[in-house]
């Protein structure tokens, strides 16, 4: 109320979400590895942030806790950012399956 004696209306909105409807189907995720003995893990890298730096901490802890384990470098998959990277993604299905991985790290740039 105002102070002569009128009411003045709130605006009124209309709700909109902002993030939109969902145009895709979700699907059920793999099951989880039960462990990585005995596994072949692959690496998977855009070479972009310091990979050759982090990569062999993380395959030295892996090989510490998973002695048996087999550990594909980055370097057999190509650089998955690089002046090649449609080629190296298309043949990434391919080279997973010939080095039998179990499991992939991919590391990206930061």
């Amino acid at each position: 109320m105002t102070g002569r004696g009128i009411i003045m209306a709130e605006p009124t909105y209309e709700v909109v979400w902002p993030l939109g409807r969902s145009v895709y189907e979700t699907i059920p995720l793999a099951k989880r590895s039960e462990g990585l003995e005995g596994k072949t893990v692959c690496e998977v890298w855009d070479w972009l942030f310091r990979g050759r730096e982090i990569f062999p901490v993380i395959r030295e802890e892996l090989r510490k806790k998973y002695p048996t384990i087999k550990v594909v470098d980055f370097e057999t998959f190509g650089d998955t950012h690089g002046p090649k990277e449609k080629e190296v993604i298309k043949a990434l299905p391919d080279l997973l399956h010939q080095n039998k991985c179990d499991a992939v790290i991919s590391g990206i740039g930061a």
